[in-house]
């Protein structure tokens, strides 16, 4: 009877959130994360010790769950944490919004959660929530708040499957569990426990973004995942989430590759410095920046975001080639900011050879130019009358002339843009042709010219 009043309880609960839907129109939701166009994300746990990756070294027995987990709480102890030096330069860099790892894989929380020992105040070195002042920073600065937060939890005794040995009873210990709970299965205990780590977050924090990960362990209903989503909606109706929800997701977040074609949905692209998403030591084989910054370009042309992930140290301090790319990346962005926020998805290839953006009141159309200056460039099959050519950044007006035009056949003709004497940008220099009126595109097959004028 006490187990059937227990099931009857958990499918009450489900019945509820269902029952609370969609609060907010979907595009309503999503229109900020739209317009942000790049975001940090912070990966920061006990991996940031920096001699094993995040989660995944345990997981391919590279390391013991005693001296992942034991081991490396001893040294995580965020004594140079600086949130609010954190949050001031993500907003000078240009970010609109900020997402840090709550849990990973690992099960470490960096806050103060009740209903796991297993936390940045408990059991590692810190002792005191990490979580709350990131939050507190972020929002001070006027970002975004995103929370990610690992569906699977490869420290907690109920979860399933495990590729590693783990001290079973000590793990009992860890996470704690009230009497009732014995009348559970093991997966329902496990999934209580999800849904109450996830209801203390909203509690806390109220996330802007919910970036989910690892939901590849288990299909969508054992999670649950539609209960998971319209949980979130009704404990905050303005919440949007990443796709990694099965397909309960609200945007798509392919990882270090940015889509050759645009994805039919907002999206963003998460992408490291290096080859790690937590700090290594070892690891030295950083991108170029001119090579984060084009694919930041290349992301906001197909209508996307990019966001740039971070590996701190276990004691808080963030890497100085880190912050030598942030420092390049918002240099760039603070002077090419016009040819990125306020602008949508750029026009079809054909017309420029290269990226482009579009102004929101579609009478500007930046060229993005990566692979240096030449003599001059074109754009092709624009229908509108020249207002200005600019560089973005310095404001030099550039020479221009329109060639090949019919427009009694209806035919645009080719503007040809020079470069006499212009300065080309270090990373990644940016064009805007402004028009008298909004734009129109030539999208024919070509044809002759039967009369002349």
């Amino acid at each position: 009877m006490k187990k059937l009043l227990v099931v009857f309880m958990l499918l009450g609960a489900v019945v509820q959130a269902i029952a609370a839907g969609d609060p907010k129109p979907y595009n309503e939701r999503m229109q900020w994360f739209k317009d942000a166009k790049l975001g940090i994300f912070i990966h920061w746990g006990l991996y940031s010790v920096g001699d094993v990756s995040e989660s995944w070294s345990m997981y391919h027995k590279r390391i013991s769950w005693e001296d992942y987990m034991k081991g490396q709480a001893k040294e995580f102890t965020a004594s140079e944490y600086d949130p609010k030096a954190w949050a001031k330069l993500f907003k000078e860099v240009g970010a609109d919004y900020v997402v840090m790892t709550s849990k990973h894989h690992d099960g470490f929380a960096l806050w103060d959660t009740k209903y796991s020992s297993v936390n940045a105040k408990q059991f590692a070195a810190v002792g005191q929530d990490v979580y709350t002042p990131y939050v507190e920073a972020v929002r001070a600065e006027g970002m975004k708040v995103g929370v990610y937060y690992s569906l699977c939890d490869w420290s907690h005794p109920d979860y399933t499957p495990i590729t590693f040995d783990r001290p079973e009873k000590e793990l009992r210990k860890l996470y704690p569990q009230q009497r009732h709970e014995k009348y559970l299965t093991q997966w329902q205990r496990f999934t209580k426990f999800n849904f109450a780590q996830l209801k203390e977050l909203f509690d806390r924090y109220q996330p802007d973004l919910m970036w989910f990960d690892g939901d590849w362990e288990h299909k969508a209903d054992e999670w649950p995942s539609r209960v998971v989503k319209d949980s979130l909606l009704s404990w905050n109706p303005d919440v949007i989430v990443n796709s990694r929800l099965n397909w309960y997701g609200d945007y798509n977040t392919p990882e270090q590759d940015p889509p050759v074609i645009a994805p039919d949905r907002p999206w963003e692209l998460c992408i490291t410095m290096n080859e790690s998403w937590g700090y290594r030591k070892d690891d030295h084989n950083y991108k170029s920046s001119k090579y984060l910054i084009e694919t930041f370009v290349r992301s906001v042309a197909k209508g996307g975001n990019m966001l740039l992930d971070i590996g701190p140290k276990a004691d808080g301090s963030i890497p100085e080639e880190q912050l030598k790319i942030l420092e390049d990346v918002g240099e760039w962005y603070g002077k090419h900011e016009s040819a990125i926020k306020n602008t949508v998805q750029g026009i079809p290839y054909g017309h420029f050879d290269g990226e482009t953006t579009v102004s929101g009141d579609g009478k500007t159309i930046n060229l993005f130019l990566m692979g240096g200056l030449k003599d001059f460039t074109t754009l092709r099959g624009v229908k509108g009358k020249v207002k200005s050519i600019k560089l973005v950044g310095s404001g030099k007006s550039l020479r221009y002339q329109v060639v090949d035009s019919a427009p009694w056949n209806d035919i645009p003709g080719i503007i040809q843009i020079f470069f006499d004497n212009a300065e080309e940008d270090s990373f990644v220099t940016v064009v805007s042709v402004e028009l008298e009126e909004p734009f129109e595109l030539y999208r024919g097959i070509g044809h002759s010219v039967e009369m002349n004028d």
